[in-house]
């Protein structure tokens, strides 16, 4: 039934237009996918969209048991793992603390989503902000789980699991170093307190848990969708041209890393269905990826506000493209 309210000047009720609900639009498409079923199901015949769904098929199913093994424990690290420890933990001197929280990411594992309030919360218990960013950036990136999938994903190149990890590492540590000494404190605005803390420790473990499933598995679909789309549907003479430029492949996976937002633990199925690409632009596309994306972007503007994300995305993307292309170039 429609709500009526009454209208200024006693001009009476005025009907609120009614808005189409979920069950509304799930009937009219279930009866538009009845309708036009024979076009649906010769469309789906076709060689293209077989190709097309095999790819995203394949790189969903492989991607999805990391994702959510990555997500449930970077959920229990966010939640049980006090951040005072990591005050106790890291070294007082900065330049010490940047390499020993880059080595913390990759024993304490967390997707790009939880990493940003992970490293709020440090900051809020007196870390520096060098290391709390070091951590940021490493975690998402050089965890077990990141590399375990790496190694099934490629597991005839155990050498980009390897550079994986060593191309991480270095930017991680590198971008807390510059941070540390050329960053300036009115661009880091103080971390508000996350919205989990205040809770009991099973409501914000699941609450971090659904949150997480529900953004990572969205940019897991749209990736292998962008995946699937490059190898079914963009002509192999426009994927091998581009290829075939060092530097275009470089900067055009790594721009695509930025665009797709994909979690860091199914990143690497999508990059070993790219195999039009060199090991070098496919290993850019795994560094930049979990330290430079649009999601990103936006928890980091809204953590640490926007001067801060403005001048800390761009850098971490050259730095990040820059140490890729030298590692692939001695462990590739």
């Amino acid at each position: 039934m429609a709500i009526t309210e009454p209208a200024p000047d006693g001009a009476g009720p005025v009907e609120e237009p009614r808005r189409p609900d979920s069950p509304l639009l799930l009937t009219l498409a279930l009866l538009t996918a009845v309708m036009f079923q024979d076009s649906i199901r010769g469309a789906l015949a076709a060689p293209v969209m077989q190709s097309w769904t095999t790819v995203f098929v394949a790189v969903v199913v492989q991607a999805l048991p990391f994702l959510v093994l990555g997500v449930l424990l970077s959920a229990a690290i966010a939640v049980f793992v006090p951040p005072s420890f990591f005050a106790r933990a890291l070294p007082g001197r900065p330049a010490l603390a940047v390499p020993v929280a880059g080595a913390a990411g990759a024993v304490l594992p967390g997707c790009e989503c939880a990493s940003v309030p992970v490293a709020g919360a440090m900051m809020r218990r007196g870390v520096t902000p060098a290391a709390a960013l070091t951590f940021l950036l490493s975690a998402p990136a050089v965890n077990p789980i990141v590399l375990t999938a790496t190694a099934v994903a490629f597991p005839g190149e155990p050498r980009m699991v390897l550079a994986r990890f060593v191309a991480s590492l270095l930017v991680a540590c590198a971008m807390g170093w510059l941070w540390h000494r050329l960053g300036r404190t009115d661009w880091l605005r103080p971390p508000a307190r996350s919205a989990h803390e205040g809770r009991s420790r099973g409501a914000a473990f699941w609450g971090s848990v659904r949150h997480d499933v529900t953004h990572a598995g969205g940019f897991l679909v749209v990736g292998a969708m962008a995946a699937a789309t490059l190898k079914a549907v963009v002509p192999a003479e426009w994927l091998r041209a581009a290829a075939g430029q060092p530097v275009l492949s470089v900067l055009a996976l790594a721009a695509l890393a930025v665009l797709l937002s994909i979690c860091s633990e199914a990143d690497a199925f999508v990059a070993a269905s790219l195999t039009q690409f060199s090991l070098t632009a496919r290993l850019t596309f795994l560094v930049v990826g979990p330290m430079v994306d649009l999601k990103l972007f936006a928890l980091q503007a809204g953590t640490f506000g926007r001067a801060f994300a403005l001048r800390f995305a761009p850098a971490t993307f050259a730095l990040a493209v820059a140490v890729s292309v030298l590692t692939g170039a001695v462990l590739l």
